[in-house]
This record gives C-alpha cells, sequence and structure tokens, in this order.
C-alpha cells in the first residue's frame, strides 16, 4: 500500500466495534424497533434496500471500518472488522452485502495497488458514507476472469472503455467504480488492468436494468454498457496489465473475510430454531426436549464453532504469515460456505412448515435460508476455489507437508496482537508454502484426551497418506479435467486444515472457558472425520448434551453462539 496523508471524516468521532454497533441496531426482535427484523423483512419483501438500516450504519460511520488508519479509517485488524460486520450479517445479509461489503471488496484492490493519491480519495469518498462498486463480472465468461472483455484502449486523451459489466452491486448508486478490463489484446496474464474511475465522467444511459435475486433481494445488482466513454490514463490502479495481479492478492483478503462473515447467518438461524422449539410442545413435551432435535441443533452449533475457528486461523494468516494465506483463503471459501449452507438447511428441517413462512415469530429464517447461498458462489464459485487447490497440491506435498515445519504460535492466539494489514506483501502464489497442516502432528503426543489423541492421529494419518499421493500427481490431474478421486483429495486435504485449526486454537487458547474445554474439539474433530461427499458424522451423545445445554445457556443469557460469546441486544 502507498503511503498517502490521512484524512478525516464524520466515523472519526463515532463509537466503534462489534458492541457498539449493536447497542445502536438495537433488538432485532422488537416490532417497534425501527431496525428490526419486522422492518427488515417488509424491505425484503419490496425487494428495497433497507434504507433504515442503512441511514443507521451512516451515522455509525461502517464505512471507516474499510478504510486502513493511515488514511483515516479503522482497519487495523481484518478479525474486528470481521466481527463488527457479523453484527450486520445476523440482522440482515443483504444491508452487509449491499451497504459496505460491496465497497470492502473494491476498496481492497486499491488499498492493495493505488497511488497515494488514489488512495487518499477512496478514503476520504468512504469516510463520507459513499460507495465504491467492483465491476468484475460479465455473464458471458462467468468466473473467467482472464477472459473478460470489456476493454479499455488507449486515446489521446487517456484511455476509452467499451464492453458490458453485468450483476454488479450497487453500480447504479456507487459515486466511483473499480473496473476490470482488457488493455492488451493478447492472450496472458498481463492483458487486463484495474481503473479506479469517477462514475460522474461516465454517460448517464449507461445502466443495464437490474438483476433480479431470489436472495439479497435488497441489494441492488445491475450493470453497465459504455460504447467508448473516455477516462483520464491516471484511472489505472498500479501499472498497466497488473490487474489480474492485484485481483489475486485482492482476493485473498475478500474470501477469507467476507465468507467469515456469513457465520452472523447461521447465528441467527440457530437462534430462531432455539426459540421455535423451545415454545413449541409436541407429545405432552416441548420439541428441545426430542433427542433428535437436540442433535440437529448440537451439531449445527459445532459447525459454527468450526467455521468461526478456521476463518479466524485464515483471518490472522493474512496478516502473519500472508505468503501461505492464498491456501487458506480457497479452503475457506471452499468449506466454510458449503458448512454454513448445510447447516442452515439442516435447520430447516427442525423448523418444518415454519421454515418458510414470510411472517411471524420464525419468519426472518427463510430470508436468511435464501440469503446464506451466494456465500457459496458470490464472488467467485466454490468449485473454483477447489480446482485452485488442486492444481497446488503436488508442490504442498513436496515442499511443505514432507517438512513439517511449525506454523506460529499466534496464528492460534486469538487476543494476540497482529500487525498492520499487508496490503504490500501478499503474493499471488504461496509456492507450495503451508505450515497450518504440520500443527496436527504436535497434537498427536499433546492431547489431553484419548479420544481426542485417536482423531488427532487420523487426520495426521491423512496427511501423510495424502502426501504420498499428492506428491506424483500428473501434470493431467491438475486441469479441469481432473478426475472426481483429484478433487476429492483437495476435500480431504480441506478438512486437515480445518481439524489443524481447530485444535490450535483449543491448545493455544485453554484459558478461555468454552475454547478451552477439550469437549468441544472433539466434537469438531469427530464431525470432520466423516468421508468426503457424506453428511458430517453424528456425535456421541454425552457430546451432544454438553453443546446442547452451553447453547442455552449462551442463549438465556443473551450471548452470541461464535467463538467470541458477545453479549447481544436480543430478548429472549
Amino acid at each position: 500500500m502507498s503511503d498517502g496523508q490521512k484524512t478525516g471524516g464524520p466515523a472519526d468521532v463515532t463509537p466503534s466495534g462489534a458492541d457498539a454497533l449493536e447497542t445502536l441496531l438495537g433488538d432485532p426482535l422488537d416490532p417497534d424497533n425501527p431496525l428490526g427484523f419486522s422492518r427488515i423483512l417488509d424491505a425484503d419483501e419490496r425487494a428495497e434496500s433497507f434504507l433504515s438500516g442503512e441511514r443507521a450504519l451512516d451515522a455509525y460511520g461502517l464505512n471507516a471500518e474499510f478504510v486502513p488508519a493511515a488514511y483515516g479509517g479503522r482497519l487495523t485488524r481484518l478479525d474486528d472488522l470481521v466481527e463488527v460486520m457479523r453484527a450486520v450479517y445476523r440482522r440482515d445479509p443483504a444491508l452487509g452485502l449491499g451497504y459496505g461489503v460491496s465497497s470492502f471488496l473494491a476498496a481492497v484492490n486499491i488499498w492493495t495497488a493505488g497511488s497515494a493519491q488514489q488512495c487518499a480519495k477512496a478514503a476520504e469518498l468512504l469516510l463520507n458514507n459513499g460507495r465504491i462498486a467492483v465491476a468484475y463480472h460479465e455473464l458471458e465468461h462467468g468466473n473467467d476472469i482472464t477472459g473478460m472483455t470489456f476493454e479499455a484502449t488507449e486515446d489521446p486523451e487517456g484511455l476509452l472503455l467499451r464492453g458490458r459489466k453485468e450483476v454488479v452491486a450497487n453500480i447504479r448508486r456507487a459515486e466511483a467504480m473499480v473496473l476490470l478490463a482488457r488493455t492488451d489484446p493478447r492472450p496472458g496474464g498481463r492483458s487486463h488492468s484495474q481503473l479506479f474511475v469517477d462514475a460522474a465522467t461516465l454517460p448517464a444511459n449507461r445502466h443495464l436494468p437490474r438483476f433480479p435475486t431470489t436472495g439479497m433481494r435488497g441489494v441492488q445488482l445491475g450493470g453497465i454498457e459504455l460504447h467508448g466513454s473516455p477516462v483520464p490514463a491516471d484511472s489505472v490502479l498500479g501499472k498497466p496489465g497488473q490487474g489480474l495481479e492485484t485481483a489475486l492478492k485482492s482476493f485473498q483478503i475478500t474470501r477469507t473475510t467476507v465468507v467469515a462473515m456469513f457465520t452472523g447467518i447461521l447465528d441467527t438461524g440457530l437462534r430462531t430454531t432455539l426459540r421455535h422449539v423451545r415454545d413449541r410442545r409436541l407429545y405432552g413435551q416441548t420439541a428441545a426436549d426430542l433427542p433428535l432435535v437436540r442433535s440437529v441443533l448440537a451439531g449445527a452449533y459445532t459447525d459454527l464453532l468450526i467455521c468461526e475457528a478456521f476463518a479466524a486461523v485464515a483471518t490472522r494468516a493474512l496478516h502473519l504469515v500472508p505468503i501461505e494465506a492464498g491456501v487458506y483463503a480457497q479452503a475457506v471459501k471452499y468449506f466454510v460456505a458449503k458448512t454454513l449452507m448445510d447447516a442452515m438447511h439442516r435447520l430447516s428441517t427442525v423448523l418444518g412448515a415454519h421454515f418458510y413462512l414470510r411472517d411471524g415469530a420464525s419468519a426472518i429464517f427463510q430470508k436468511l435460508l435464501r440469503d446464506v447461498q451466494p456465500a457459496g458462489f458470490g464472488h467467485a464459485a466454490r468449485a473454483i476455489c477447489q480446482m485452485a487447490i488442486v492444481q497446488q497440491l503436488p508442490l504442498l506435498a513436496r515442499r511443505s507437508w514432507r517438512k513439517g515445519e511449525s506454523a506460529p504460535e499466534d496464528l492460534f492466539r486469538l487476543g494476540a496482537p497482529l500487525p498492520p494489514v499487508p496490503f504490500d506483501r501478499l503474493g499471488v502464489f504461496a509456492g507450495g508454502r503451508e505450515r497450518l497442516s504440520s500443527t496436527l502432528t504436535a497434537g498427536r503426543t499433546d492431547a489431553d484426551d484419548g479420544e481426542i489423541a485417536g482423531l488427532i492421529a487420523h487426520f495426521t494419518d491423512e496427511l501423510l497418506e495424502l502426501t504420498d499421493i499428492c506428491a506424483d500427481l500428473p501434470p493431467s490431474e491438475l486441469t479441469t479435467a481432473a478426475a472426481p478421486r483429484t478433487y476429492a483429495l483437495a476435500d480431504r486435504y480441506v478438512r486437515v486444515l480445518v481439524a489443524a485449526a481447530c485444535y490450535g486454537i483449543r491448545h493455544h487458547n485453554r484459558t478461555d472457558p468454552l475454547l478451552g474445554d477439550p469437549r468441544w474439539l472433539q466434537a469438531a474433530l469427530t464431525r470432520l472425520a466423516a468421508q468426503p461427499g457424506t453428511t458430517s458424522r453424528a456425535l456421541p451423545e454425552h457430546l451432544e448434551q454438553w453443546l446442547f445445554t452451553e447453547l442455552t445457556e449462551r442463549y438465556e443469557s443473551g450471548r452470541s453462539f461464535g467463538l467470541t460469546g458477545r453479549p447481544l441486544p436480543d430478548s429472549r
């Protein structure tokens, strides 16, 4: 990131942090709360942006969370940003994506490759509650950003923009945009550039009709079509031809953090389901007394802890081991998105007919069930991330897994300080470097529980077997034509990574009342040990009972269900 002058803004005097934002947004269950679930659902029914929520986030100065401190914002730790955004996502994911995250996706490219002047301009815009859209996608090319045909050609007065960009959040409302454009007709990795463009300089008739969606209805998805619109030559971020490199670096931050924000959806999904089964009577008892119901809730709670543990380690990796972070970013997108979607689906089976009702006490669930789906395909599809992992398996096996070098302990110490976000030190390729998986090796002798030791042994044996198989994968298996068994190797490896993250979190946070308890680790490793392609393994009865009790205690004491157990303003 280039150095620049600090800029001020309205966010400078606003109390910040997830707790402050929770207080501002208030109790979502209060029918008189203008920012509560009832008003959120009204906006969703109309497929409109939740304007009352946007005004509240303006008052909070949410955009300051996306601006580095060097430019007057509050962005110093990505894990703090994730926790703040979970407060939004657990109420209205469409508000989280439509108000702020779309600007964050754009801004990361500016902080990564922009000049001091471009960074200062972007910061000033965001700190004054402006929006920046990021326009990668063209429907004709899907996730193939190397094939994008939107172009910026040289002109005596700068550059001329031609082509279409589609399914772009806030493209109609944004004051500026980051555009990926072809600047060289030749194929290759240096054929595209990113441009930071003032929307006011573009023709007023550029907009395409809005794209309606089933989920995230409040997000304004649109597009533009240009036919030779001039922009200054200094609109380019970084050097011409650096666009794909910048995008790949930025994706490491955004894929990790944005998917991590989606765990707020499962928190509310669990909370809504638990409230429903505690109030509903069946067969002379509450539904919460039924063993199957408790089993599903305990499993979903475990999945939430697993997702937040893995996301926490991957987010800290961005600060601490940025060269390795690309591997973890792909794995977070691939694993966490699917786990969240599956958990929400299982909770819907507990709610039964109530899960699709659009009014009443559980009405928010049907919206969240729809809104969680983009976690799997938004920004980049899970399949793309799985393919990217497959391509790295041979190098990882030869250069990292066989060496077994330990990961830094601060990767797992959740309260430990972090260096600034290293926008200038992110790499395009990890080059086979990855140390998280080796964390499990120490666990074979360090585990203080026989069951846990056996589970850790399962994953260390998995890594040994993967090392032998993946080191000799032929080049033909590193393409999109790879056999299904090769894709399954990526799934197995990701489970090893997640297991290592869970073990490391427990081992280095032993004083935490929850994370220091070996039972959550045993539950996590048990579910992760299921065979690839199958549902998560059922938990032993004593673990289910303990997890359900912990879940209930958190509900009754008004705390979040994730790793932090933050106090919430929700009525119970």
